[in-house]
């Protein structure tokens, strides 16, 4: 992958193994999920800009199910993400819990301002 490899030192952990023993028993483990994380960040990106154009059209103007659809995103994406992270006592979950939180009170905001 571009930005970080497929297996981060937390995941072998995780799974109780060490990173030479899935080498072996799986060895196109890292190159299958380096496609598979490929697919997954062109669905977040195209998530990015649905996301920038309904906070820019959608939620300005106020157009009904605005709030409803920023929700169930955002428990869909960043809280649902949080949440796995802390599960997976991720070396990142206090990061990760950042876009949470801040969706979390960009929600918050905008239902008060009604």
């Amino acid at each position: 992958a571009v930005f970080r490899p497929p297996l981060l030192p937390e995941d072998p952990r995780f799974m109780g193994t060490t990173l030479a023993q899935i080498h072996g028993d799986v060895p196109g483990l890292e190159s299958w999920l380096k496609r598979v994380f490929t697919v997954m960040g062109g669905f977040m990106a195209s998530t990015g800009v649905l996301t920038v154009f309904i906070a820019s059209v959608a939620l300005p103007a106020r157009l009904p199910g605005a709030s409803w659809a920023i929700a169930l995103s955002g428990a869909l994406g960043v809280a649902l993400m949080s949440a796995t992270n802390f599960a997976l006592n991720s070396d990142f979950q206090w990061l990760l819990l950042v876009p949470a939180l801040a969706w979390v009170a960009g929600l918050a905001f905008f239902v008060r301002g009604r």
